[in-house]
């Protein structure tokens, strides 16, 4: 195995920690997608350090049409992570053919819910107004997370108190590995990110789910032990049960952070990941994708195991 692969691996394991210089470190060694680049840093879409934005797209010119929008948002136990750190994403969703912003959020103590809620909220209108002057479609928005990110994009395509009429611009939602049911809090994270909240259901994606949501790529590593498949399980029976295209995807053989690296170039070779989220994406933002009756018959499958390989 060559020596970045190997130490790309390590430092793998270092992501499992709290902090976020690890991912910095991983960014730096894991090679790069040299079709996907930033274009933009630092862009503010509110006040403060924290809700500030960065911008990849693909290197190759297009004919001139806006591109479609990914939304990335990062884990971290609503406590930790940075874009910089994710910039690996940004850049292999990019080279994809998609405009991809990945914004900050402020974090745990600063805020509790649902102030990281609202920031990613922001940074969606944000991407609604501006989108454009970056050569995205802002009316083709897909959000996509992991983790802690997994949850902040389900609140924000299923609640629709977040984003009121902006939500029509979200055309999908691809969550990796998210906590979507699990009140009560009995763990640090959730008690330190929600325990102040006199009413847990509202805090639930799960609750919010309901006809006419957008359609949903829930994608499961069956060796999770950080946040139990059974949150995206339950998910997708409710969203299938109000009629929502939706589908769930299992990987036996990843675990929680297995299912982020996937995105990462040393690590695409051992899970579909990155290619089964760019496959959602664009059939989602296609202008032949069906109507909703049609979409649900299309994507609502519960689960099925991915095209795993080892």
């Amino acid at each position: 195995m060559p020596q970045i692969y190997r130490r790309a691996l390590a430092a793998s394991v270092a992501l499992l920690a709290p902090s976020c210089s690890a991912l910095k470190t991983f960014d730096a060694l894991v090679p790069k997608d040299s079709d996907g680049v930033r274009v933009a840093t630092a862009v503010p879409y509110g006040d403060g350090p924290r809700r500030k934005l960065d911008i990849y797209a693909p290197r190759r010119s297009s004919d001139g049409a806006p591109r479609p929008i990914i939304i990335f948002f990062y884990g971290g136990s609503w406590a930790s992570g940075t874009r910089a750190g994710y910039a690996f994403a940004g850049r292999a969703l990019a080279a994809q053919g998609f405009v991809t912003v990945i914004p900050d959020y402020r974090l745990v103590p600063e805020v509790r819910y649902p102030g990281f809620v609202e920031d990613s909220a922001a940074a969606v209108r944000w991407v609604a107004q501006h989108g454009r002057d970056y050569g995205g479609d802002p009316d083709s928005i897909v959000l996509v997370g992991h983790s802690a990110g997994a949850y902040i994009a389900a609140m924000l395509a299923l609640d629709s108190r977040w984003l009121g009429p902006d939500r029509r611009v979200v055309k999908g939602f691809a969550g990796l590995a998210g906590p979507y049911d699990f009140a009560p809090f009995d763990v640090a994270a959730s008690r330190a990110a929600f325990g102040n909240w006199s009413r847990p259901a509202e805090t639930q994606p799960i609750s919010w789910a309901s006809a006419g949501d957008p359609p949903t790529l829930l994608l499961v590593g069956d060796r999770d032990r950080t946040v139990m498949p059974r949150n995206s399980v339950a998910l997708a029976r409710k969203l299938a049960d109000a009629g929502v295209a939706v589908k769930t995807l299992h990987y036996p053989q990843l675990g929680h952070v297995g299912m982020i690296l996937s995105f990462a170039r040393p690590f695409r070779g051992r899970s579909t990941v990155l290619a089964d989220v760019i496959s959602f994406a664009k059939q989602v933002t296609s202008a032949n994708m069906p109507a909703p009756e049609e979409r649900a018959k299309t994507l609502s499958v519960v689960s099925q195991p991915s095209r795993y390989r080892r």
